[in-house]
């Protein structure tokens, strides 16, 4: 949301000094309008080649990061506020059993390391007499398959959710568990290092101890030692703040922001889909959707030069607090010209709404394994981009 009022900000400042501007430049309709581009100097595009691909699938294993908002504003709240570092919550896995907002990473580690990766039900167990608020801990995970140009298909998890048990459960219903186990899947990629994308990893390591694990450039020291002490045994690439590419038609990018409860950067990523354009994939989007779009604008060539589709939490609205502010960035999205749109949980039901009453191409879900309505995709629930 930052990064919306810097640009309404430096859009006002640039209208004011137009002999065009005066009154009309304060109207929001203006700010929508071709007229405004007066006021802007010409982008200067890099268009990096990350070459392309042919089709991209998305499958929603969990986007139920947590069950009630309610419970996790409130120890949020109890806990000090939104700047406090996340692992002294007391949340799972990480409790100590001196209530919430007391907790230590390492002492809330040292009750359950032994256990990790493969005993997770004795350890949750453990964690469950020591944590606060269990029951609402969920977690959000994707399956990316990417289908390169050759027809080769290439599988990739964004994220890894947070619960243990929640996350066991949902990799099982959805195969993930024997597609790991079976080195079907090539890499994890960790978009950033909050709760409910991250604590769930030793669920990933009991299949596959040693993936390859992408992470953004921004992870504390804390994030660093739990792969270790979940027993990693894999390759960890740190991706630089900018453009990362992985494969042709895939690159990841990563964004220099600081996010809520001590965390610090996010990795999305990016795949030029033959025929098609750009699909942008990501877990919370905390950059901005703006920012997001526009990445991909300035930094990377892709095909018609379209932006295609998009799917992922789009952090609009995630406790369904709407503010009237927040209607510019739905104006905003329609700018892009997005053929399909795939929308989850940290967009907000409220946002997911509006898109679909501007008649944008929403992906409509199922409502299946907990999730709340149909409005976007839930659990359980894929979207797919290109050739297919």
């Amino acid at each position: 949301m930052s990064d919306n009022k810097m640009n309404r900000k430096d859009f006002l400042k640039g209208a004011a000094i137009g002999l065009a501007g005066g009154t009309v430049a304060a109207m929001g309709l203006y700010s929508y309008s071709p007229m405004k581009k007066n006021h802007f100097p010409a982008v200067k595009r890099k268009l990096e080649d990350l070459g392309v691909c042919k089709s991209v699938k998305v499958t929603n294993i969990s986007e139920t990061s947590w069950f009630d908002n309610a419970v996790l504003m409130g120890d949020i709240k109890k806990a000090g506020g939104l700047l406090v570092n996340q692992y002294t919550y007391n949340w799972p896995p990480f409790g100590n059993g001196k209530g919430i907002g007391k907790g230590s990473y390492q002492e809330g580690m040292a009750k359950i390391k032994h256990l990790l990766p493969n005993r997770l039900e004795e350890a949750w167990e453990v964690i469950k007499k020591n944590c606060v608020s269990i029951d609402n801990a969920g977690g959000f995970a994707c399956l990316i398959e990417m289908e390169a140009m050759d027809g080769k298909k290439t599988k990739y998890l964004l994220d890894t959710g947070w619960s243990f048990k929640w996350m066991d459960e949902c990799f099982k219903r959805e195969g993930i568990d024997k597609m790991l186990a079976n080195n079907e899947i090539e890499a994890l990629v960790i978009s950033h290092e909050h709760f409910d994308h991250y604590w769930g990893l030793p669920v990933t390591l009991k299949y596959k101890p040693d993936i390859t694990i992408y992470v953004p450039e921004g992870f504390y020291s804390e994030g660093f030692q739990f792969l270790k002490d979940c027993g990693h045994t894999g390759k960890v690439i740190v991706n630089k703040n900018g453009l990362n590419k992985i494969v042709p038609g895939f690159a990841t990018y990563t964004f220099n922001t600081s996010i809520i409860c001590r965390v610090f950067g996010e990795q999305s990523c990016y795949f030029n889909v033959k025929d098609k354009g750009m699909v942008s994939v990501t877990g919370c989007c905390h950059q901005g959707i703006i920012q997001f779009a526009d990445t991909a604008f300035k930094e990377m060539k892709y095909e018609n030069d379209k932006l295609h589709g998009i799917y992922g939490g789009l952090h609009i609205s995630p406790f369904e607090d709407w503010d009237p502010k927040y209607d510019d960035l739905v104006i905003s999205l329609g700018k892009y010209g997005f053929e399909k749109i795939g929308c989850n949980h940290c967009t907000g039901l409220l946002c997911a709404r509006k898109f679909v009453e501007k008649g944008y191409p929403v992906v409509r879900g199922t409502a299946r394994f907990r999730t709340k309505e149909t409005t976007y995709l839930g659990n359980g629930d894929t979207i797919t981009f290109g050739n297919v």
